[in-house]
């Protein structure tokens, strides 16, 4: 049985979430959201960076996940993350400011989590 999360939008940076979602990826649930704790207190780094904003948002859909599996009645211990990615969201035109007449693009992310159970 498979319990899934997603976040449509998020303003994070593409990048900065693939590579979090590539460390967390089969996982234990308990283990990946320390280390995302972690990386958010700046205890521990990956490649010498933090990623403060993306593991947020990351791990948030964990949360999110973990109260699906829940409601799923999955056990709770066995759950390790079986699928985490990002990809590209929409593009939208942010607001226009009084020197420059016209909007800068941003981009946004989606990010998906996939609990199963072993």
């Amino acid at each position: 049985m498979l319990a899934k999360a997603v976040q449509k939008n998020a303003r994070i940076s593409l990048k900065h979430a693939i590579i979090l979602c590539r460390a967390i990826r089969k996982k234990k649930l308990e283990k990946a959201k320390i280390f995302l704790k972690n990386l958010i207190d700046k205890k521990a780094s990956l490649n010498r960076k933090y990623y403060t904003k993306a593991a947020k948002q990351i791990l948030k859909v964990l949360e999110n996940a973990e109260a699906n599996a829940k409601n799923k009645n999955l056990n709770l211990e066995r759950l390790f993350v079986e699928n985490a990615k990002a990809s590209k969201g929409e593009k939208f035109i942010r607001p226009k400011s009084r020197a420059k007449f016209r909007g800068r693009k941003a981009k946004s992310t989606n990010i998906e989590i996939i609990l199963g159970e072993r």
